[in-house]
């Protein structure tokens, strides 16, 4: 279950003090921050009345800017003018598969541990770095406008970002010198607003749909417990990928009309892609959009873009919103009919068209009563003002899931699923293990996530030792292995042998470079792959039980079989062995299973006189009386 009322370990505050906290919506096009007034929450606005701060960093030699003023250069300065930055986090550079149409000179070195970096005027910049910079503009903000140093910060991310996304994000709080309360998913925060605002009660489906990302969320609002049923998305769908097809769009039109077309610089880039967003917003409003602007190779820019034209254009990305939309009604048990309301969040959302998808999927017109730009950032101001002590007439229980499921590779490449998917966070399990041949003193910890039952099927999170397990026979140790994700969606492992207390842990900081295919596969392999993976498992289990078998029985013919078995028996079993370890090598589950029966048949006896041979030895030079009954 997830906290409820947590404040920093050891920390009381005095009757009466309020502590400074904010809620941050760090946004792929823009960023809110926002705080608790008198009971309210309410987004906080910069010197000049602004409350979205753009999501656009320009490094200069001497400086960094960040906003309205670093946007307005993105076309003059596009190298060193970031926006977007947010489809970088926790990615690696062979996960940027379009490089072509960004701007941008990215590099990637062994030093980085697997992170894309910039290349900028001000030197070699991660995204978490530019990041950092846009949260610090927002720290200053928040600063000013309460008067004070901040205790701390809720801040949003989508909900299907994983691991490698959520902790970057983590990092760059840290760099930007924020106390992160909590990672909260834009989702859930999006119902904490409306859950408050409009004493909401029943299941609500939150549609978000930002610049950069696409979450949906299925939750059940009641008495101020909000319980995440099920989560999907598409951490790298959102409205620049609309504003991409615009780009493309009028870029065909131009070649058409342009006998000897030159290549595009990055400043035309950037320009056409301003235009392209520009256009798109103006559409929310009107018919048709005018797109016109000059190219540095002299080719003049002069198109028209009507709404059913943008329509078509970007008809396939709607229907891509509405896949996972499918995924997480089926996975959490609901028909349409037991949807209350649909919530939607996010600029994207603005779009005509997108309403009308969903108000045709869920057969009801959505919720937009509260601006879907500020929404998230309002319920994780809600959202800090309890984390940080600061008490309040309504007490929250947010209860959020975990997209994949988590286990570990045991005998045989098995997945042994130890948290499923859509677990509700934060959440702690534990599993005992124990080891597979005698005397084994250590054991190899391989934590991976993943539907699929075989270890290549899934990705691998970490790997670490469990040491100085004492001695015992297989099976006889009891290791306990313990999972934690805590309510930021950050995953720890531990691993201890219960009779020594031998212990390892882990806390897993995975590489940056999981694509939203590789988790979208993941889903999709595991449900279209069910019955080819239970056949593989139910294989590879026969095979590991059938090693175990054959390495106890070879053990005990080296020490025993001369003088127990006379040649007769002892070649039947040793017939047996070969049988059975020649059937290990074919892909037939039942016929290793019975080979396995069959041995262990043909032991039976051995076992026996082994068995009467060993109390005999425990028996001589002892009377009947020395033996306690």
């Amino acid at each position: 279950m997830a906290l409820l009322q947590i404040s920093e370990p050891g920390f009381s505050p005095a009757p009466h003090q309020h502590k400074l906290a904010v809620g941050i919506d760090l946004g792929t096009t823009n960023s809110l921050v926002a705080t608790v007034r008198s009971g309210m929450s309410t987004v906080l606005h910069d010197e000049h009345g602004h409350a979205l701060l753009p999501s656009v960093v320009r490094y200069l030699e001497e400086a960094v800017v960040v906003g309205h003023e670093a946007q307005a250069a993105q076309s003059q300065d596009p190298v060193n003018t970031i926006v977007s930055v947010k489809r970088f986090m926790g990615r690696a550079l062979h996960d940027i598969t379009d490089r072509a149409h960004i701007p941008y000179h990215f590099v990637e070195n062994d030093s980085s541990h697997g992170i894309l970096e910039l290349k900028t005027r001000a030197g070699l910049k991660s995204p978490i770095e530019i990041s950092a910079e846009i949260l610090k503009t927002l720290k200053v903000r928040a600063e000013k406008a309460l008067g004070g140093e901040l205790t701390g910060a809720v801040i949003t991310v989508p909900a299907y970002f994983d691991d490698a996304q959520r902790q970057a994000t983590k990092d760059a709080a840290r760099l930007a010198g924020l106390h992160v309360l909590r990672l909260l998913n834009e989702p859930t925060a999006a119902a904490v607003a409306y859950g408050l605002d409009n004493a909401a009660e029943g299941v609500y489906v939150i549609y978000d749909l930002g610049g950069g990302t696409f979450d949906i969320s299925i939750l059940r609002l009641s008495k101020g417990v909000f319980e995440v049923l099920s989560t999907n998305g598409d951490s790298a769908l959102g409205g620049d990928d609309f504003d991409h097809r615009i780009y493309c769009w009028v870029l065909d039109q131009v070649r058409s009309k342009t006998a000897d077309f030159k290549p595009l610089t990055e400043e035309d880039t950037r320009l056409l892609l301003t235009k392209a967003r520009q256009a798109k917003e103006w559409l929310t409003d009107n018919h048709e959009a005018n797109i016109v602007c000059k190219l540095s190779n002299g080719a003049l820019v002069d198109e028209t873009l009507s709404v059913s034209q943008f329509v078509a254009l970007t008809e396939h990305l709607v229907n891509k919103t509405l896949s996972p939309t499918r995924k997480a009604m089926r996975d959490a048990g609901l028909a349409i009919d037991e949807i209350k309301g649909v919530v939607l969040v996010g600029g994207a959302t603005r779009m005509p068209h997108i309403r009308h998808a969903v108000q045709a999927f869920f057969q009801q017109e959505p919720l937009t009563n509260l601006d879907p730009d500020k929404v998230v950032a309002l319920g994780a101001a809600i959202q800090a003002n309890i984390l940080a002590g600061n008490r309040s007439g309504d007490d929250l229980l947010l209860l959020d899931v975990t997209p994949l499921s988590l286990g570990l590779e045991t005998m045989g490449g098995l997945v042994e699923k130890v948290i499923p998917r859509n677990s509700t966070l934060p959440i702690a399990r534990a599993q005992d293990f124990t080891t597979y041949k005698d005397g084994q003193t250590a054991m190899a910890i391989h934590v991976v996530q993943g539907e699929r039952e075989l270890v290549s099927d899934c990705r691998s999170l970490a790997r670490f030792e469990l040491r100085g397990i004492p001695p015992m026979a297989a099976g006889a140790a009891r290791i306990r292995v313990t999972f934690q994700i805590d309510a930021d969606g950050l995953l720890s492992v531990s691993a201890r042998e219960q009779t020594s207390g031998v212990e390892s842990n882990v806390t897993v900081k995975p590489s940056y470079g999981l694509n939203e295919e590789q988790i979208t596969s993941m889903l999709k392999d595991s449900f279209g792959a069910a019955e080819a993976d239970k056949q593989a498992r139910m294989l590879r289990e026969a095979i590991v039980d059938a090693q175990r078998l054959i390495e106890a029985i070879e053990a005990a013919l080296a020490e025993s079989g001369d003088t127990l078995l006379d040649t007769a028996e002892r070649a039947q079993i040793e017939a047996s062995i070969q049988a059975l370890r020649a059937l290990c090598n074919e892909h037939d589950s039942q016929a290793i299973k019975q080979a396995t029966e069959t041995l262990n048949h043909a032991t039976e006896t051995f076992a026996a006189r082994r068995m009467d041979a060993s109390v005999k030895k425990a028996l001589a030079g002892k009377n009947l009386d020395s033996l306690e009954l």
